[in-house]
């Protein structure tokens, strides 16, 4: 009977609490990190949005390029939008003329020297947000433009210029408070 005795394990009320609490407690880590490594796995697995038949057979351009290929092309459609607009509009009909010329579409050449730059303060998906800076620009004494090409909202600077301009222009924005990149104009 005495080993029964020596064997003996006491457990009090609070330190049944305390095991069941930890217990709990390791289960529910073990539950939350099971379903995080399966989502993961999960998304690991699915195949990249892809058209069909196409497969990956080089790496993708740096992101650099990229970003220089977007820019381009977004700023030409807003440029070339931007152009027609003023082009097309002709003068109201008077009752002196009853016809109405409309400018040609020409295309000014330019050297591959002067390029024109202008520069862009923010791309939003907010509406709201591009007016307010917008307002903020022309506040600080500049005369802004907002671009909306597909869902996006590009706040730029109205003018253009050479590069060396433009970063002037940066550095007079960046004093007020406003950073600015560059972006290539036509």
């Amino acid at each position: 009977m005495s080993d029964r005795d020596t064997q003996t394990v006491l457990l009090s009320r609070p330190t049944v609490l305390l095991v069941t609490g930890v217990g709990v407690g390791l289960l529910t880590l073990t539950y939350v990190l099971g379903v995080q490594v399966g989502k993961q796995s999960a998304a690991l697995r699915q195949s990249p949005n892809r058209a069909a038949g196409e497969e990956l057979t080089e790496l993708p351009a740096s992101l650099d390029d990229q970003l220089k290929q977007f820019d381009n092309r977004e700023l030409d459609k807003a440029v070339k939008a931007e152009a027609s607009k003023e082009v097309t509009k002709a003068p109201e009909p008077t009752k002196e003329t009853s016809e109405v010329k409309a400018k040609p579409d020409v295309k000014p050449e330019v050297p591959k020297g002067s390029e024109r730059w202008t520069l862009q303060i923010v791309a939003t998906s907010d509406e709201a947000e591009a007016k307010r800076v917008a307002a903020k620009i022309k506040g600080a004494g500049f005369k802004p433009a907002i671009v909306k090409v597909k869902n996006q909202f590009k706040v730029r600077l109205a003018s253009s210029g050479t590069r060396a301009e433009m970063d002037a222009v940066s550095a007079k924005l960046k004093a007020k408070g406003l950073a600015s990149f560059l972006v290539k104009a036509e």
